[in-house]
């Protein structure tokens, strides 16, 4: 137990932190989904960061940058963290047309009826009329924004999350080997954005069960993200992923009516589906195609070297 103190210290400040921090707004006043809830998201996303920094620099006095993982030494896996997402859209959207009263909708009345909970039929009809007047269909459109989105500001707010989990606690976690430690670290990574799901975030008809299904949903990416961090050798990688991700999520059911809202999109059963097919992707290949299997423990160590200072 005592070579995962670290990882205990920083999974228990970070979720005592951030729960505290939510609270104090909620208790103020505020309401998730008003303006201010925007940066309020925005500071939360950043509070794995400041406590990773905190340990290692001021409680452990080590160093920050390479033993977080902080690289842009750009590779082709960075490529693929930035375009892997709009696969997972399509597949996704592939897999919700095989659920039973569920068809293909280009009009978009899907999406609409998904927002009815938490927008007026003025605003709705006000989205309706900008829609109709874009040049092409929204869903390009939107594939093009995420993308670019994905690597400038999003990825710079999601950098505050993967600092924490991918870059501090990862490695202190490597011990476990690659898929215990990815699963461990998506269970806390779910888990941390229940006070958010509560008041409505992602499942907003939803909140109680949708806790639970926040959480098989970072399960399931969490290994994804771990394998990108690795590859890559940088937690910027993962970061580009985690913020094109969060720009596109809404893409993952616009083009698709009907059927039950847990079942299809990216939130959903439908999405569950695919990274359980990318999860068994990344296990058949580094099984079958690659000469040694995913250590962790020796990755870590090897960087560990990296960072100590060269004797004269």
């Amino acid at each position: 137990m005592n070579k995962y103190k670290k990882a205990i210290v920083f999974t228990g400040l970070t979720y005592v932190i951030s729960f505290v921090f939510i609270s104090l707004f909620f208790m103020s006043g505020g309401q998730w989904g008003s303006a201010s809830s925007i940066g309020v998201a925005m500071l939360y996303m950043a509070i794995p960061m400041i406590v990773a920094v905190f340990l290692q620099k001021l409680v452990y006095k080590e160093p920050v940058v390479k033993t977080l993982g902080i690289s842009f030494k750009l590779n082709r896996w960075f490529l693929v963290a930035w375009l892997l997402t709009p696969v997972i859209i399509v597949l996704t959207i592939g897999v919700s047309l095989l659920v039973p009263g569920v068809y293909y909708d280009p009009s978009m009345e899907g999406m609409f009826a998904q927002y009815e909970s938490t927008m007026s039929q003025d605003q709705l009809e006000v989205m309706r009329e900008q829609i109709a007047a874009l040049p092409i269909h929204y869903f390009w459109i939107g594939i093009i924004q995420g993308l670019i989105a994905g690597i400038t500001i999003n990825a710079i707010v999601a950098f505050g999350e993967e600092a924490g989990w991918r870059g501090f606690l990862q490695r202190e976690l490597a011990d476990m080997g690659f898929w215990k430690s990815s699963f461990v670290i998506g269970i806390v990574w779910g888990f941390w954005h229940a006070p958010l799901i509560l008041q409505g975030h992602n499942y907003p008809n939803y909140p109680v069960i949708g806790v639970f299904m926040m959480v098989i949903f970072t399960l399931l990416w969490s290994p994804i993200f771990s394998y990108i961090r690795l590859k890559a050798r940088s937690v910027i990688a993962a970061s580009v992923l985690h913020g094109t991700i969060n720009a596109s999520l809404i893409l993952s059911f616009i083009m698709v009516s009907g059927g039950h809202e847990l079942l299809i999109g990216a939130l959903g059963l439908a999405g569950f589906i695919v990274l359980a097919m990318v999860n068994v992707a990344i296990y058949i290949y580094e099984k079958r195609f690659t000469n040694e299997p995913i250590d962790t423990s020796a990755y870590f160590a090897n960087e560990e070297q990296k960072t100590q200072p060269q004797n004269s």
